[in-house]
């Protein structure tokens, strides 16, 4: 399944775009071929992504489907597949290549570098592309590991529109009906680079006086848990 020169292809050779996608995605290339491969538009040469792209889609299809098999237990085929439609999108496939900064590492024809559909297809098919590298070079655990750290920020936001409510709106309708004032939210950290950053944002109220303090891979996702803790807080100490 690997390129026959392959193995001529060593860390002295490793070509500055497969460089930065390794540090990117958090995956080293044993066999670097396929990741130049991964990162070529048919516009620019052959061999182009569409062969590991086609393979890459079946790939994430699975390991989202697997991931939402286990997680979501109580959920029925309906759901699951709604769900998992939601994941595999082009739109959300899109998002993953915006926070690679992915369109800098891709070899392509010219003109092929405008904005608009052609552009967003690019990106989600490079995507998937990657991932089928990713399957051919490591196998579906490596590649597993890859989608799940591609897509975190996009099961997080799921596992939030999922919930009745979410913890914000309630700690502000629970403020309300008592007349209090509205909790504040500090952005107080952004650590990681901006492919793979966590937040460190603290919810706090001034009647009562309360704070709470809490991270995640988004800022919102960050404000929810901060808001959370504190509606446990005030839960705990007037009883429920």
């Amino acid at each position: 399944m690997t390129p026959a020169n392959a193995s001529i292809n060593g860390p002295a050779q490793l070509p500055d775009r497969v460089e930065r996608l390794q540090h990117r995605i958090g995956y080293s290339f044993a066999h670097v071929p396929l990741a130049l491969e991964a990162l070529t538009h048919r516009s620019h040469s052959q061999p182009h992504n569409e062969r590991l792209e086609f393979l890459g889609d079946g790939v994430l299809n699975l390991v989202v489907a697997q991931w939402l098999y286990e997680q979501e237990p109580a959920q029925d085929e309906g759901t699951l597949s709604r769900q998992r439609s939601a994941l595999v999108n082009r739109e959300a496939l899109l998002q993953v290549a915006q926070r690679l900064d992915l369109m800098p590492l891709l070899q392509l024809g010219p003109g092929e570098r405008q904005g608009g559909a052609a552009r967003s297809s690019i990106l989600a098919d490079a995507v998937e592309a990657i991932i089928g590298a990713v399957f051919c070079d490591g196998g579906y655990p490596a590649a597993a590991r890859l989608v799940q750290h591609l897509l975190q920020p996009l099961l997080d936001q799921t596992a939030l529109e999922e919930a009745p409510k979410d913890a914000k709106s309630r700690l502000q309708e629970w403020l309300q009906a008592r007349r209090l004032p509205l909790p504040r939210y500090q952005l107080l950290e952004t650590r990681g680079e901006a492919h793979d950053q966590t937040f460190l944002v603290r919810c706090q109220l001034a009647q009562p006086l309360l704070e709470a303090q809490a991270q995640g891979k988004s800022r919102r996702m960050a404000e929810q848990r901060a808001a959370q803790q504190v509606m446990d807080q005030l839960l705990e100490d007037s009883g429920g």
